[in-house]
């Protein structure tokens, strides 16, 4: 199942395998360089079915870092370009996913401190901003305190994402995801640990620009959630399960189900409700697709391919992130290691070449069987 295609509107996909947005903190005013390039690249060239830019800001002020990707200018739509055009040819789907970072903007890169900016980050030129958010909570002690969105903000937000679709599809990308997990903006709103009202009145916004995306982008569209908060008095899964519902009938195509977030940094590990195991956000994506009849994505430590094959037997598409990092070839290597590509008909053919006359002359030496 792992290695069956699937189509998803008019754009299919050579296998379930997704390498899912991962954040590099390595862009320069918003624009990709080399390394997106390559790092993206690998990817696709090692076998995947789509390879997702990172969390890529419609704002300035909805970066993360000063390291993020951005996509709130027609200028940056020549380096994505190119990075979706090799991706493409290389047989994977090319895919973005669109962020606004709210409260959890204006960070320390991870590798300086992944917390707020201090003094020391400005002297690398790495100044902070101001935020935005539902409320005026902040993350907690030393972290910016945002400025609560009125009426006005939200509706530039709405624009931005709106124009960043534009962009996405400018630059020849096939399928895009909105980010609403991890204690970004749209999440942020979502939650009752960082927003006030019902559950209805929490999902508005979201659902505005969730919908206004849909109507400005015509292909596949995925939606990021936080499952559940995974801390107590958060958002549960009977909440995303009646938010994808009505994802589904704005038109949603996937939801991409991902846990937690809501505190703390973008990267830092938090005290969480349920252990960090194998596959451990696997139930939530089926779960939500069984509830909310639809199509689902599993993400989260699914590490070799046989477990990869038992959850997509159970969901639509299986991410992986760090297996990628740690081998940019996981699809290939998983496509032999389940019996689904033995004369390395998967690999580019500028590979394949060489390998079959390896294991060939392996055979011969008696090394392989």
């Amino acid at each position: 199942m792992l290695f069956e295609p699937l189509k998803i509107r008019d754009v299919s996909l050579r296998n379930r395998i997704v390498v899912s947005p991962m954040c590099q903190y390595s862009a320069k005013d918003g624009h990709v360089g080399d390394w997106h390039l390559v790092h993206l690249g690998k990817f696709a060239q090692g076998g995947a079915g789509a390879v997702f830019v990172e969390a890529t800001a419609v704002e300035r002020r909805g970066r993360i870092t000063h390291g993020d990707t951005g996509i709130w200018d027609d200028a940056h739509i020549q380096g994505l370009q190119r990075i979706a055009s090799f991706v493409k040819s290389q047989g994977a789907v090319p895919a973005i996913q669109l962020a606004h970072a709210g409260r959890k903007a204006s960070m320390a890169r991870p590798w300086y401190g992944n917390g707020p900016l201090t003094p020391e980050d400005s002297t690398r030129g790495d100044k902070p901003w101001s935020t935005v958010a539902p409320t005026e909570r902040s993350l907690g002690e030393g972290w910016i305190t945002p400025r609560a969105m009125r009426e006005g903000d939200q509706q530039t937000v709405l624009t931005a994402f709106k124009e960043a679709a534009r962009r996405a599809h400018a630059a020849g990308f096939e399928m895009l995801e909105i980010h609403a997990a991890h204690g970004y903006l749209l999440h942020s709103f979502l939650s009752p640990i960082s927003n006030d009202g019902s559950a209805e009145e929490r999902m508005r916004f979201p659902l505005q620009v969730i919908e206004a995306v849909r109507q400005a982008w015509k292909k596949p569209l995925f939606v990021r959630v936080s499952s559940i908060d995974d801390v107590d008095g958060g958002w549960q899964l009977e909440d995303t399960i009646a938010f994808a519902k009505k994802l589904k009938q704005i038109g949603v195509d996937v939801i991409d189900c991902s846990s937690g977030g809501i505190l703390g940094s973008a990267t830092a590990a938090t005290k969480t409700l349920i252990p960090r195991v194998p596959g451990f956000q696997v139930p939530f994506a089926e779960s939500i697709k069984q509830a909310a009849g639809i199509r689902t994505m599993a993400v989260g430590l699914i590490l070799t391919p046989q477990q990869a094959e038992e959850v997509a037997n159970k969901v639509d598409l299986v991410a992986v992130a760090r297996e990628a990092l740690f081998d940019p070839n996981w699809p290939l290597h998983a496509a032999q290691a389940l019996g689904a590509d033995p004369e390395f008909a998967r690999w580019p053919v500028q590979y394949g070449w060489w390998l079959t006359r390896r294991e060939s002359l392996l055979r011969k030496l008696g090394v392989r069987k």
